[in-house]
């Protein structure tokens, strides 16, 4: 089985703001598949369905954790106990929101670091390891000066929501190409600058 993760913070507060597009790719990606994020399991909001990749189909999981971001490690860490993952290297997927990358640009990546980013953070301590694949969606850093932790938590600008449903749309196929074809294929494909608007 499959199990992407979208981070992001619960309540209506957030749902717009930049630190939970992980959420909006990961809804994107679940309306793509057909299944709805309709159960409360394992620490958070989950709905369960398959992927056609060509002529097989993936059974996949997709997950929102509840808690707010820097604890989204206790739901994925009850995920992969409760849920048939058989290889975290391959099977498990987070996608979250990035200030080092320009708005829209997308990063796959194998595993690594947190890059400072809160909610990975917690991931990484709670399963002890950083050996999974991840997607980045660009964010961009406000204005000089400003402080990162209150940018992530704006509303995006009204440009940039405008932009939003094709660049989800797009950060959602990265997801699908990670899972049916690997993450290397993928990262070749979705990685480049051409990803990153004009």
């Amino acid at each position: 089985m499959k199990l992407v993760v979208g981070l992001g913070n619960p309540g209506k507060r957030y749902a717009r703001t930049r630190h939970n597009v992980g959420w909006r790719v990961a809804e994107r990606f679940a309306d793509d598949c057909g299944l709805r994020i309709d159960c409360d399991a394992h620490g958070g909001r989950f709905g369960r369905g398959s992927l056609r990749c060509g002529d097989r189909a993936l059974e996949v999981g997709v997950l929102e954790p509840q808690d707010f971001m820097n604890l989204s490690g206790d739901a994925v860490a009850e995920a992969l106990a409760e849920l048939p993952i058989e290889d975290v290297r391959s099977d498990l997927l987070v996608v979250f929101d990035d200030v080092d990358l320009p708005f829209g640009r997308l990063r796959l990546r194998p595993g690594g670091g947190a890059g400072g980013h809160r909610g990975l953070t917690h991931i990484i301590e709670r399963l002890g390891r950083d050996d999974f694949p991840r997607l980045r969606f660009g964010v961009g850093r406000g204005p000089a000066g400003s402080d990162t932790a209150a940018w992530v938590l704006e509303s995006f600008s009204p440009d940039e929501e405008a932009a939003l449903p094709a660049l989800v749309a797009r950060a959602a196929q990265a997801l699908v190409s990670a899972l049916c074809d690997g993450i290397g294929p993928a990262m070749n494909l979705w990685n480049r600058s051409e990803d990153c608007p004009a």
